[in-house]
Formats: structure tokens, C-alpha cells, sequence
């Protein structure tokens, strides 16, 4: 595969341009959004097949231009943030202009100030194969990116107690405590504690009463990051060493300080690695933050790389792009796995279709080994769902796992208010996802099937290089057929090829360069191994 060649634009009339003589192209334009707290379609695509006639101009940080006889081609990477949250507008970043002899030009558009921020740079991606080829050559770069000390870590389980909406109500101590116990039966790596353990009051704790902040820690306590003294009289070592005891580690929730565009971003990072130094703590969730501008951007930026480098790349950052103006999917490549939405059964905002199908949209595009994505309590809420067949309780609890398999999975509830039988159904599966991760977000993943929305026949497959191995995760949703018939680009496999079922409840053939897939339940699933 040709290395990615990067284009950094360091003023307006440096924009690179360069031509592509076949006449036969295929251009896309991918749409991404974040801000998931008030959206949830995630990605949306543009298509055009290039003509003489017809000049383009358009905003956006993913292009893809393709031979269609060929299916050779180049993926166009913006290193930016999305266009609403970047810290110089780009009205346009690509212009795409018929040549009169034959062919087209192209011009990547960087910053219009010439400012040399993360805006101004391109990845231009060669590839071939067509989308196999195209997804390989995405997530090999973005799995490039991340710095050679942090490459040890995989994906882990988290868990985050915020989802089941008691907010900080009932973060102590004991609580914590309980949570971790609970933690070690279900399979759980990372306890991360949400806001409110620490002294000061953000404004969605459950005691703001409109005294909370969302920004300026400092200026307003400058103990707001110590542990509450209350809640936690011995601070937090005695959980961290409980969490070891049983192989896990202790997560924070942390903000960073946004005012005067990160102003602090010095203690910040001090912060942050005082807690690594002192207590071990290496999984920080990164809330809150806000970068309106070029400064802003910037800071940010010295903040993580200055963490990054105290510890020697130990500390693993969730970066939230659940709203305001954040550096998103593409804004700080590298830095650490994406906290992709929040949604919550107590306000009717959670099924685990919609989830899976962000997931499943988004893992064309942003390598699935960075997105953080959750599941929930499908016990609790069950009244704010009347006939309701795409329910959570609908979804038996290793189903709802499922759906998150193919990313960094989020237990997005209060593990010790789980059901019994919760731990019984995901306990099995967490184990082997665990047994299967080095292999599963080594290999190029692609979605398979249609687009989940609640009756589709859709799903997963993890290919390994070469292609004589792959792991393939197909889910039945609310269809009326038992069986389906898929491909499985990248999969070499011809004739003879083995179909070993490692969990769910289905049954797979290879046949007719073909999966077939048998499946004889609703909202089921079935995980595959395929060899040749």
C-alpha cells in the first residue's frame, strides 16, 4: 500500500493543486457531524460522477475520488476539526475544476489566514481494490497517528455510572467500592468515576442548584480538582489500589479549563499528571472543553502533548464530542479513543439500533478501534417505552454487547445495580472479546450488510491482512428471515473455507464465494470465524 503523502499549507497561496487526467472519476463527499447531544445522524455522503460541465466547491474533512474502472483512488483527509468547530473558518476546502483538455484539477484549501494551524493540513491516501481498499488505507493512517509509547494500548471495557442519570447523587466511597467488586465479576478494565468526585461543583452535579460551572476551575476554587474530602476522607488510593487488586484501573472524568482559550492549560496537564504520578491513574474522560479559535486550538493541543510527554505516552484520553466546539473526529488525530454520544433510557433517548447504526456509519470512516460507544441497563425504564418492539428490554443483555463490539466498549449504567442474570448473559461475551481484541482492531474492519434501523440484516467483519482470516459479527434485527447472503470484501477465501462459531445463536456456510447466515430469532446475533 503506497505511504499517505501529507500536504501542510503553511499560507493561503501555498494550497496544493494537482490533476488528475482520467475522465472517469467518482468523487464523495462525506458529511460528519458531532455534537451528538443534539444530533444523531452521524455521517451522510455526497456523490458525483465528475463531468466537464459542472465545477465543485465544498466544505468537509473526508473526499474520496475514485477511478471507476480502476477502482483505484485517494482519500482527501482535512486534519481539522469539523467545519462548524473549526478555530479558522473554511468556507471551502476543496474545489474540484473541469479541465478543457481532459482530466480534472483539484485544490485542497487551507487555512485562509495563513495562521499554520492544524487546518492547514491535508492526508492524501492512496489506495486501490475500491472500498476494501479505501477503509484499509483509512484506518492504517489513523492507527499511524497514534504515538509509538501509547501503541501498547488496545481498546478497553470501561464503565461510567453517569448513564443511569443518579449523577454524582451517589459517587463515595462505598459506593465506588461496590461498583469496582461488581466491575471484576462482569469483565470490566476501567472504573472511570464521572464528575462530582472531585471538591468543586460542575454545573450538572446533582448539588449545583445553579452554582455550578462548566469552565474558569481555577479562578473560582483553586482546590476544585482535589478529591471531595466528604465523599472520599481517605482520597482516592484506597480505590485504586482495590481496583488492582482485581487487574483494573481507576478512570476520572476531568475538564479542562476552557477560559481565556485554555489560559490554564499548564496546571491543567500539571493536574493530569500528578494524578498518573501519585495515584496511577492513566483513563481521563475529557469533558466540557470549548475552542472557539486558533488559540484555543493550540493550547488544547500543548495540554495533551505536554501529559503525553510527562508520562511517557501512559495516559489514555476519551475525548467527549458530545456538543459545543470540539476538535472532533480529525481535529487531534492521535490523542485518544472518542466519547461519541449520550443517551439515556430515563429520557427516552437510547435504543440499541440507533446506537449500533452510528457505529456501524461511523466505522467506514473513523477507525472503530477510536470510538468509545455505549450500552445500557435494559431493565430500568421499561415504562417509558410502551409497545415498543425496538425497546431496550426488548434486547436480551449479550445482544446489547453486541452492538458495541466492534469499539471500545461503554458500560454506560451503575455496574452494581445490575441484574443478575445482566452479568450472567455478558460476562462470557466480555471474555472473549477480550481474547479476540489484538486481532479484532488489527485487521481492516468494515460494516456489512445495510445500514441498522431496526428490521436490517447488518453487521461487522474484522479481515486480516492478506486476507485468509477474518472475524464477522452478523446481527438480525426486526426481519421477518431467518437466513441472509453476505460478502465479505478483503476475505480471499475460495472453495473450502471454515465457519467457526464462537458465540450467539446462529449458524454460518461458506458457499458460492458467500457467508450464508442463519440466524433464528429477532434482535439476535451470531460472532464467526472464517478461515481458509
Amino acid at each position: 500500500m503506497p505511504s499517505p503523502e501529507i500536504l501542510s499549507e503553511k499560507a493561503a497561496m501555498t494550497n496544493k493543486r494537482f490533476t488528475v487526467r482520467s475522465q472517469h472519476l467518482r468523487f464523495t463527499q462525506v458529511i460528519l457531524q458531532d455534537q451528538t447531544d443534539i444530533r444523531n445522524e452521524l455521517v451522510q455522503q455526497r456523490e458525483w460522477l465528475l463531468h466537464p460541465s459542472e465545477k465543485l466547491e465544498l466544505q468537509g474533512n473526508l473526499f474520496v475520488l475514485e477511478n471507476v474502472i480502476t477502482g483505484d483512488g485517494q482519500v482527501l483527509v482535512k486534519l481539522a476539526p469539523l467545519p462548524h468547530a473549526r478555530p479558522v473558518t473554511s468556507p471551502v476546502d476543496i474545489t474540484v475544476i473541469p479541465r478543457k483538455d481532459s482530466g480534472f484539477d483539484f485544490i485542497l484549501h487551507g487555512d485562509p489566514t495563513g495562521g499554520g494551524n492544524s487546518s492547514t493540513e491535508f492526508a492524501v491516501l492512496n489506495y486501490s481494490g475500491g472500498r476494501f481498499g479505501r477503509v484499509r488505507a483509512l484506518q492504517s493512517f489513523q492507527r499511524s497517528q497514534v504515538p509509538a509509547a501509547a501503541k501498547c494500548h488496545p481498546p478497553r471495557f470501561l464503565s461510567n455510572t453517569w448513564g443511569d442519570r443518579s449523577r454524582d447523587s451517589r459517587i463515595c466511597q462505598s459506593f465506588m467500592e461496590l461498583e469496582i467488586e461488581a466491575g471484576a465479576r462482569l469483565g470490566v478494565e476501567v472504573i472511570q468515576i464521572d464528575d462530582g468526585w472531585q471538591k468543586g461543583i460542575s454545573r450538572n452535579s446533582a448539588r449545583a442548584a445553579g452554582k455550578g460551572v462548566w469552565e474558569g476551575f481555577w479562578r473560582v476554587q483553586p482546590d476544585f480538582w482535589e478529591p471531595d474530602p466528604v465523599k472520599f476522607p481517605l482520597g482516592l488510593q484506597p480505590l485504586t489500589r482495590q481496583a488492582a487488586r482485581h487487574g483494573m484501573a481507576l478512570g476520572l472524568w476531568y475538564a479542562a479549563d476552557s477560559v481565556d482559550d485554555f489560559a490554564n492549560w499548564e496546571k491543567d496537564a500539571a493536574c493530569l499528571t500528578a494524578y498518573h504520578s501519585n495515584l496511577g491513574i492513566r483513563h481521563f474522560k475529557i469533558d466540557s472543553i470549548h475552542a472557539p479559535n486558533a488559540r484555543a486550538h493550540a493550547n488544547l493541543r500543548l495540554l495533551f502533548d505536554k501529559v503525553r510527554d510527562s508520562t511517557g505516552g501512559n495516559v489514555v484520553f476519551d475525548l467527549d464530542v458530545t456538543a459545543q466546539r470540539r476538535p472532533g473526529y480529525f481535529g487531534l488525530l492521535g490523542t485518544g479513543p472518542l466519547f461519541v454520544e449520550n443517551r439515556y433510557s430515563d429520557g427516552h433517548s437510547y435504543w440499541p439500533h440507533q446506537t449500533l447504526r452510528n457505529l456501524w456509519q461511523l466505522s467506514g470512516w473513523v477507525d472503530p478501534g477510536r470510538l468509545r460507544m455505549e450500552f445500557l441497563n435494559h431493565s430500568r425504564n421499561i415504562e417509558k417505552y410502551p409497545d415498543d418492539p425496538l425497546a431496550p428490554s426488548c434486547y436480551t443483555p449479550d445482544a446489547l454487547f453486541a452492538t458495541v463490539f466492534f469499539s471500545n466498549p461503554l458500560g454506560w449504567f451503575e455496574i452494581s445495580n445490575l441484574p443478575a442474570s445482566y452479568l450472567e448473559r455478558v460476562t462470557p461475551l466480555v471474555r472473549i472479546w477480550k481474547e479476540l481484541r489484538q486481532e479484532l482492531f488489527s485487521g481492516t474492519i468494515l460494516p456489512l450488510g445495510q445500514a441498522p434501523d431496526g428490521v436490517s440484516w447488518t453487521g461487522f467483519a474484522s479481515v486480516q491482512d492478506g486476507g485468509g482470516g477474518a472475524i464477522v459479527l452478523i446481527y438480525r434485527e426486526l426481519n421477518p428471515n431467518s437466513f441472509c447472503r453476505l460478502d465479505i470484501p478483503g476475505f480471499v477465501g475460495h472453495g473450502q473455507v471454515r465457519c467457526e462459531v464462537l458465540a450467539g445463536r446462529g449458524q454460518a456456510i461458506w458457499q458460492d464465494e458467500a457467508l450464508q447466515v442463519t440466524v433464528t430469532s429477532s434482535l439476535s446475533w451470531v460472532l464467526i470465524r472464517l478461515n481458509i
